[in-house]
């Protein structure tokens, strides 16, 4: 057993080499996408000062409440465990931003989320924070099922038959995640069939406690978070291309995200994927593809890069041992 004093130095090395970690990889990432940065620095310099000024404060302010809703929704979701106060959540879901930033598929973001709750709460937690990351991935998967439905019937030319194949598939695509979301105890019930984890039915037990009132309430929260970061792409690609087509744009950045939660990576290689991914779509409606990855690389600096180093604020005030360290 480790005593106390040992405990707070491990404890102390553990968070510096997660803010470590953090920065350095910050910095690579400002090192590789500089670029992107600089050409969309030079496309500004072609657009009203005054415009640029209030698009980017206006990004600024839909990304806190973004975040701010976020909190509010772990909140929501943790007083299942253990009662937060909004200022908690508001600490722990930067926290967690830090940590998510430099693992694979943002899984840090759990651990420095449920760290900051007591010992005996942070599995509970873990699964907690899954039923929200759940109707997160609803909403996206659905809605951009349904983009994606346009984008092959305006842009592929199928077979009329493959295109029905198709489109009777994402129906069924899009109502199994929603009628399994709303009824989301099945899945409690179905790892209660698997002997190895039905010893742990006491952690995951508590994605089954959820009514379908708090659901709805919970798809509120991943709803309105979707509207503001959604509306976030719309004012950036708006202010560089303001002849392109709002539906259209939204449309493709609808199936960017749907596209982009099917791939695992790491965040700060997600601009890589989000920028390819983006010039492929958006090259059917705009050939200022270069404009495209400015806009997309200046909302991941924004939306990702800044939460995480306003994040590295709280790394020390994470409990790893118990809550006394």
């Amino acid at each position: 057993m480790l005593t106390k004093a040992a405990k707070k130095i491990f404890s102390l090395l553990i968070k510096v080499g997660v803010l470590g970690l953090a920065l350095v990889y910050i910095y690579h990432q400002f090192i590789e996408k500089g670029d992107s940065l600089k050409r969309f620095q030079q496309l500004v310099n072609h657009i009203s000062q005054q415009q640029v000024i209030i698009t980017m404060s206006a990004i600024v302010l839909l990304m806190l409440i973004n975040w701010i809703l976020e909190s509010i929704k772990w909140k929501y979701l943790i007083n299942r465990v253990q009662k937060i106060s909004v200022w908690q959540s508001i600490e722990a879901v930067f926290c967690g931003l830090t940590w998510a930033i430099f693992t694979p598929n943002r899984l840090g973001e759990y651990a420095g989320r449920v760290l900051f709750l007591p010992n005996r709460k942070r599995i509970h937690g873990v699964f907690a924070m899954a039923v929200g990351a759940f109707g997160q991935s609803v909403i996206t998967n659905v809605l951009g099922a349904c983009a994606l439905m346009w984008y092959l019937y305006t842009y592929s030319h199928l077979n009329i038959y493959i295109y029905i194949w198709i489109f009777v598939s994402a129906i069924i695509f899009m109502v199994f995640f929603l009628v399994l979301f709303f009824h989301i105890q099945w899945i409690v019930k179905l790892l209660d069939y698997i002997p190895y984890v039905k010893k742990y039915h006491r952690f995951f037990d508590i994605m089954g406690r959820y009514t379908k009132p708090e659901l709805f309430k919970i798809m509120g929260f991943c709803m309105a978070r979707f509207a503001v970061f959604s509306f976030q792409y719309y004012l950036v690609i708006h202010l560089l291309i303001p002849e392109m087509p709002v539906v259209k744009m939204m449309l493709m950045v609808l199936i960017l995200f749907f596209v982009q939660s099917a791939l695992p990576s790491l965040d700060l290689l997600d601009v890589g994927v989000r920028s390819a991914t983006a010039s492929v779509l958006f090259a059917h409606i705009t050939t200022q593809a270069l404009a495209v990855v400015a806009a997309v690389s200046s909302i991941w600096l924004i939306n990702l890069i800044i939460p995480a180093i306003l994040g590295s604020v709280f790394v020390f005030k994470l409990k790893f041992f118990d809550r006394n360290v």
